[in-house]
């Protein structure tokens, strides 16, 4: 029944952690959102429902991109975030690895895009693709 101010700092910061974790995950009745969508939504609700300063915060460390996001780039190539920039929260580090084009994989590059000339065009969804979220975190992790 606590509001605003009676809140503690941790219990704000626990229920954007709460409620980001409830949206990406997949539950039995419903798929979770991707990342980049999930902080979109959540921006969305910030009035009245988080602390602005501390949601800013959140999205700092995570990113704009989250590392997971599969990202489209003006080169026509595809790729995936694999770790947030200190430079910039819109140029993250990346795992180029497809063409669009040429509907094809091609050999995997790390990009860092504060300093390559890639740009961003948008936020794809991996279904789309065919890839699947364990091809995604197998993508990250090597």
């Amino acid at each position: 029944g606590l509001t605003g101010d009676q809140l503690s700092i941790e219990a704000k910061m626990g229920a954007i952690c709460d409620v980001y974790d409830a949206i990406t995950s997949d539950r039995s009745y419903k798929k979770g959102w991707e990342p980049a969508e999930s902080l979109k939504k959540m921006a969305s609700w910030r009035d009245g429902h988080f602390d602005d300063r501390l949601f800013k915060a959140f999205v700092k460390c995570i990113g704009i991109y989250p590392t997971g996001t599969l990202l489209m780039l003006r080169s026509s190539r595809l790729a995936i975030v694999v770790e947030q920039s200190e430079k910039s929260l819109l140029e993250p580090t990346i795992k180029i690895f497809y063409s669009s084009s040429s509907k094809s994989a091609i050999p995997i590059k790390i990009t860092d895009l504060t300093s390559s000339g890639e740009i961003i065009e948008g936020i794809e969804k991996p279904k789309d693709w065919g890839f699947s979220r364990q091809f995604i975190i197998d993508l990250i992790a090597s």
